[in-house]
């Protein structure tokens, strides 16, 4: 219980945050750039805007864009997860409540039972809806007209949406780690929401730590923001920010308690790597799948951690991080 109700305070204190409109988004220039042109085509045509699907590793902003796309469309947003829509009826349901020019919005879309997702095709294409009334030899199917509206899709793992699914979305966004210097910027204007007192060193560090993740960097400044109410006199600088993430374990590179054990993992436990997926998240106490979309894609953006056919292996810049004598390298402790 107490989990869903820090759950349900985080969502409203991310969504509080939330730029609702595309010059309020800070970063991605060029896929802002996109996007706006296919919002003013569809404008200009009278036409709901065409179905996107947007991927990247979590917190960069995919239910954010849609949102906005929505906003600046002036569209009603309409949203539900992947794992939330069990059954066939559960889609059509939505479906058949949608009005004209409705924004739906389905995160995790990757996840989609496979009976579920075949229900989109023809409403993607054709706005049509096929729904099979009675069981049997009586069984009939029912053709019903949808209303046109845009879908827009959210997913972590592209890979795994299926080519019939994703070749019916008009456009595909992929969102990149942002720079610091456009963390900053959200540092700043998240703090200026939340009536925050910083200084550019601070906000400079909270961003340099944030994993070019725009969700991390309004979480680190949370928690700065707290350490700094109590151990100080509430100014976030950069010698109060420096100390307050060390309080909460966000090292220089910003890496937390749990990539710091997925790489002292494959170091220490396993010698460097190779290591499977899965051995590798019961060694470190975590899901399989919070591991590959949660913590590597920043480690091997990092240079930190390799993929190979036969598994996860720890890079020299690893051993470097961890202080850890790597092997073969002449018994000398590398430099830190």
């Amino acid at each position: 219980m107490l989990s869903g109700k820090i759950d349900a305070e985080e969502a409203a204190f991310e969504a509080g945050l939330r730029p609702r409109r595309m010059d309020e988004f800070v970063g991605q220039a060029d896929l802002k750039e996109r996007l706006a042109i296919l919002v003013e085509a569809a404008r200009g045509r009278g036409e709901p805007l065409d179905h996107v699907l947007f991927s990247g590793p979590p917190g960069l902003g995919k239910t954010t864009l849609a949102g906005i796309l929505s906003n600046e469309m002036d569209a009603q947003f309409r949203a539900t997860s992947g794992p939330a829509l069990e059954r066939a009826g559960d889609l059509a349901a939505i479906l058949s409540n949608l009005d004209p020019g409705d924004v739906l919005f389905i995160d995790e879309i990757h996840r989609l039972p496979r009976v579920v997702e075949e229900v989109l095709y023809t409403a993607m294409e054709d706005f049509q809806l096929d729904i099979v009334v009675g069981k049997g030899p009586a069984a009939r199917s029912i053709r019903l007209e949808l209303p046109p509206f845009a879908l827009m899709g959210a997913t972590t793992r592209v890979g795994r949406v299926t080519p019939p699914l994703r070749d019916r979305f008009g456009y595909v966004a992929r969102i990149d780690y942002y720079p610091p210097d456009d963390l900053e910027l959200i540092v700043r204007r998240s703090a200026s929401i939340l009536d925050v007192d910083a200084d550019d060193a601070g906000t400079r560090l909270i961003a340099e730590r944030s994993r070019g993740t725009p969700r991390i960097a309004n979480r680190l400044l949370r928690r700065v923001r707290d350490y700094a109410a109590v151990r100080a006199d509430g100014l976030v600088t950069g010698p109060i920010a420096e100390k307050a993430l060390a309080v909460f374990e966000v090292d220089d590179r910003g890496l937390d308690a749990v990539d710091r054990a997925i790489l002292e993992a494959v170091v220490l436990k396993f010698g460097g790597g190779p290591v499977g997926l899965s051995t590798l998240a019961i060694a470190v106490s975590e899901e399989p799948e919070t591991v590959e979309d949660a913590y590597e894609p920043y480690l091997l953006q990092q240079g930190l951690l390799q993929r190979t056919p036969r598994g996860r292996v720890a890079t020299a810049l690893a051993y470097q991080h961890l202080g850890v004598v790597e092997p073969g390298n002449g018994g000398q402790q590398t430099l830190v």
